[in-house]
């Protein structure tokens, strides 16, 4: 099934040429995408933990980088490949010299070894989370050649969402999103953390860096410096934003960022550019009801669960417009909120997002086989939740996490929504979305009774959803999941959604009537968030807004727009 981008993401010779990673950019950088030798199979060499790399012979085949093997775009479209090893060359531009360069993966699923011109430069494991590696001591003048060995089992003992053995929908392995390139002095800043103060009119910076150096922060407005202070890499200071233009869906501002590092002489070793926004999200009371205040003010949360599925690519979007494009469709269905559901994005998601407007409630992927080999499967689960948090910490569009899904691979669900909160107390936390429900093969862990929300499902729905109680707020994480039937739009297998309309007029009014009912709950029984099933229909599921491949709108979009925002305003006049 084909999108109005596959043709361009087939023909393009370097897919996703855009900078991956606009929090932290610097102007120097080469991207990897685009062609690789690839062998892939069962029968192919082990590729977990490889001592050298396998010799590519004739029978190699080419992928295209960063689809994984099993969609359409990537060239392959096998299923489950379980050994996958990738080769390109390269040749670093001259102007690098005397640079560290490092390598970037932004994902790949599972088990990473990397090769440059044939020795082992490191490993990774994880399926959602960015990682480099420093491959300059391997590096020769001319021709470098890159090997990288992946195996991903798939068999759910790692995070893997509704990409597993327990999950719904096609597989995704190896390399999925972009490789590339990137030069550094010795010195270099790492990473950074941005956190909004509004209360004392402020951005808290720590930025870590290689080395020790002065750190000199700038914030601009339209190009023009609103603010700037200096602090050591490492440490946290602070740069005051008087009277801050505040980031909300209404009106998204983003502040523009440089940051400057200085080493023991006083020499500018690296900078980079970057953007905040000054928004926070609490809990508070509004006419005695708990509710989420965004900048002090309760805004209803209204949204819709993203899957973030592609027929031509699978967990990747064909092309960088295909990703905006549902962001924006939500934005103009006037919608303000996007669950990201069991799966994490590029991060230029989050920075389009950020851009136009929209909160982000980001699921952690579940794991399936938590009870099975715990000391490793936990831990598992555990780093990758850390990694999520850190890699995605800057942007002012997520303000909620979402540790666990309708109790799948559920464990000890108090204690890391405690954690979760204690390590990013300026978001809210919802343990268990949707603790209502529970798959047959497990005993239902249920309501961890803290974090931030009372959170039940409800199909279709609205009315049972959750009421708030003392200390948490009310949402109802899933709703709707009403199906439309488009023929030559539905992917070729047994269709399903919780229920059925037969016109997109009927689909139309059934979803106007679900919002009316929201809007009974919102301003008599407490609740503060709704959340539709879903932005498209997903494989055998018929249930979206869009068709899978985005090319029909299965309602009147204007009048859910209409409906949407009314409902939203109406949230206005329940003031603190």
């Amino acid at each position: 099934m084909p999108t109005q981008w596959t043709k361009q993401a087939k023909e393009v010779t370097v897919p996703f040429p855009e900078y991956p990673r606009p929090q932290l950019e610097r102007s120097d950088w080469l991207c990897l995408n685009g062609k690789w030798d690839y062998m892939g199979g069962k029968d192919i060499a082990d590729a977990f933990n490889p001592q050298v790399p396998v010799s590519f012979n004739n029978k190699a085949e080419q992928i295209l980088v960063p689809y994984c093997p099993e969609s359409l775009l990537s060239g392959i479209q096998r299923k489950q490949e379980i050994n996958m090893w990738y080769r390109r060359s390269f040749e670093i531009p001259s102007g690098w010299k005397n640079k560290q360069v490092i390598i970037h993966f932004d994902a790949v699923a599972y088990h990473t070894t990397l090769f440059i011109n044939g020795h082992n430069a490191g490993t990774h494991a994880g399926s959602y989370d960015a990682f480099n590696f420093d491959i300059t001591p391997y590096l020769t003048t001319g021709k470098n050649t890159v090997v990288v060995a992946v195996q991903d089992l798939n068999d759910g003992r790692v995070p893997s969402g509704k990409n597993g053995p327990r999950g719904d929908y096609t597989f995704c392995s190896g390399i999925w999103r972009t490789v590339w390139l990137e030069p550094v002095n010795k010195t270099h800043v790492e990473d950074i953390r941005l956190l909004p103060e509004l209360a004392n009119s402020r951005l808290k910076v720590i930025v870590n860096s290689t080395g020790e150096g002065k750190v000199t922060a700038i914030a601009l407005d339209s190009g023009n410096e609103v603010s700037q202070a200096e602090g050591a890499g490492g440490a946290s200071f602070y740069l005051p934003i008087k009277s801050p233009k505040l980031w909300s869906p209404e009106d998204p501002f983003l502040y523009d960022l440089t940051i400057s590092l200085k080493d023991a002489k006083g020499n500018i070793v690296d900078k980079i550019k970057s953007y905040f926004g000054m928004r926070d999200i609490k809990l508070g009371k509004v006419n005695g009801v708990t509710r989420p205040l965004v900048n002090g003010k309760f805004i209803m949360q209204l949204g819709l669960l993203d899957q973030g599925y592609w027929p031509d690519g699978i967990l990747t979007a064909p092309t960088e417009e295909a990703l905006k494009y549902d962001i924006q469709f939500t934005k103009n269905a006037g919608f303000n909120l996007i669950r990201k559901h069991m799966k994490t994005e590029p991060q230029r998601f989050y920075y389009w997002a950020d851009k136009l407007g929209l909160f982000v409630w980001q699921d952690m992927p579940a794991i399936w086989y938590q009870n099975e080999d715990t000391a490793k499967t936990r831990t598992e689960y555990r780093k990758e939740l850390k990694a999520l948090i850190d890699e995605h910490y800057n942007s002012p569009s997520i303000i909620t996490w979402v540790p666990f899904n309708e109790n799948w691979g559920a464990f000890d669900v108090k204690e890391i929504t405690a954690w979760v909160k204690q390590y990013d107390p300026s978001r809210l936390v919802n343990g268990n979305s949707g603790f209502n429900n529970n798959p047959s093969y497990q005993k239902a862990y249920g309501d961890p009774g803290n974090g931030d929300y009372v959170d039940t499902h409800i199909y279709v729905g609205p009315y049972g959803a959750s009421v708030p109680d003392e200390h948490r707020a009310a949402s109802l994480g899933e709703f709707g999941g009403v199906g439309l039937f488009v023929r030559g739009h539905m992917w070729p297998v047994a269709n399903n959604a919780y229920d059925y309309e037969p016109t997109r007029a009927r689909l139309t009014d059934r979803y106007v009537f679900l919002l009316d009912q929201v809007e009974q709950l919102m301003k008599y029984k407490g609740l503060s968030v709704a959340i539709y099933t879903q932005t498209t229909d997903v494989e055998h599921e018929v249930n979206g807004m869009l068709t899978y491949d985005r090319a029909v709108e299965k309602m009147e979009i204007d009048r859910v727009k209409a409906v949407n925002e009314a409902v939203i305003k109406e949230s206005y006049k329940l003031a603190p």
